[in-house]
């Protein structure tokens, strides 16, 4: 039975990067040895999106599917906000049709999305079995 998703991110300056999710994100963790640490993510959906040839990332000898790692919020400008007051900073902000979005810069200088959803989240649905049980 599949019990959830490992998601990898690589950066040119892992152990910078990490800090960021354990100090400023404050996720909880695991140390697997050698400060090789394993956050805990919240909840997460998975959305499929059409995609060229190039979008194919190699990992262990196959061609995966590329991703792109967004972290959702309900109030985008109030987290741009907080993260401001760490230190962090974030791109302009933009409206979409799908939701309210920016990107978080990292240490490393790469950079990850933060979007408040304007769409039904998927997430919902374990709420609504979660409240009727």
């Amino acid at each position: 039975m599949i019990f959830g998703a490992h998601v990898l991110l690589y950066s040119e300056q892992p152990e910078a990067d990490r800090a960021f999710f354990r100090d400023v994100l404050g996720w909880r963790f695991v140390d697997v040895g050698g400060g090789w640490l394993i956050f805990r993510m919240p909840p997460a959906e998975v959305a499929v999106h059409p995609a060229e040839k190039e979008s194919m990332q190699m990992h262990g000898g196959q061609a995966l599917l590329g991703t792109a790692l967004y972290l959702m919020c309900d109030d985008v400008r109030g987290e741009i906000k907080a993260l401001k007051a760490k230190g962090v900073k974030c791109t302009e902000v933009a409206e979409e049709q799908w939701g309210i979005r920016t990107t978080i810069k990292l240490p490393s200088g790469g950079e990850i999305g933060l979007y408040q959803p304007k769409h039904e989240m998927a997430n919902a649905i374990e709420r609504k079995e979660t409240r009727a049980s």
